[in-house]
């Protein structure tokens, strides 16, 4: 208890010797972290902005179908949606076209052609969703920071199935030969080492989604630093946006110090 208490502390004190503002930076609540706001045209056209929610998408695809398949960027605003896009099939028409997911409009029985922009243009606006995030985190495994989810233990304990491959969209893949675990050491003697497992990161995201723009495929060919990962370079590209927090230390120093 001792040890693992003193291990805990050394690594918040090395991460925030890596970066530090000064002060305490206010993190989002478990519902809103990984949120993306949508604005490169909606209030210029006098509409609210889109409030993209991660996690009811991560709960059925994978990053790869998104963000290689479809084509979305890894950076908010990166992709500059426009409605014309979504009406045409692509980004988010490739699913919200009233057969996978819900579209633009949608014909109700009762009451006829109803608008559904609400759903997603919900910046600044009191909307109740349809799908509840408090429920949905009751059913899963909990983890410290984030969303409070384990979603690598919730697939892994059947609770999620992701889809991977969109018939029109996606092009066969090969399957992937396994790679192996290995160890990243950090300049920092006492810090422990990384174990970087490919298996985990290649599961949601295939190869395309890391290499070669974020990582270089030779394995340390290009040294980068905490600073720069908490910058949201490297492994920041995707941790603490919307995988879990740079701050959660222990789940990728794992390797304990002789």
């Amino acid at each position: 208890m001792i040890r693992t208490l003193l291990l805990t502390v050394l690594l918040l004190l090395t991460a925030s010797q890596s970066f530090s503002s000064g002060e305490k930076i206010r993190r989002p609540k478990a519902r809103d972290f990984g949120n993306v706001v949508i604005n490169n045209y909606s209030e210029a056209n006098k509409e609210f902005a889109v409030v993209f929610p991660h996690w009811i998408h991560r709960a059925k695809y994978s990053c790869r179908l998104c963000h290689v398949d479809i084509g979305f960027a890894m950076t908010a605003g990166g992709t500059g949606i426009t409605e014309d896009d979504n009406n045409s099939g692509l980004f988010c028409g490739t699913c919200h076209n009233n057969d996978i997911a819900f579209g633009p409009v949608i014909d109700s029985k009762l009451h006829g052609q109803m608008n559904q922009c609400d759903r997603c243009h919900s910046q600044g606006r009191k909307v109740k969703f349809q799908n509840n995030f408090n429920e949905f985190r009751k059913k899963m495994p909990r983890e410290r920071f984030g969303n409070g989810i384990d979603w690598m233990t919730a697939e892994d304990q059947g609770k999620m199935t992701l889809i991977d491959y969109l018939e029109g969209v996606s092009f066969p893949r090969k399957k992937m030969k396994r790679q192996a675990d290995f160890e990243l050491t950090g300049t920092v003697k006492q810090m422990p080492t990384i174990i970087f497992s490919h298996e985990k990161h290649a599961k949601w995201n295939g190869c395309e989604t890391c290499h070669p723009e974020i990582f270089p495929v030779k394995k340390g060919s290009q040294p980068y630093s905490m600073q720069q990962i908490f910058s949201g370079q490297y492994c920041g590209v995707c941790h603490d946006k919307v995988a879990f927090p740079n701050i959660d230390c222990q789940r990728c120093h794992v390797e304990s110090v002789n």
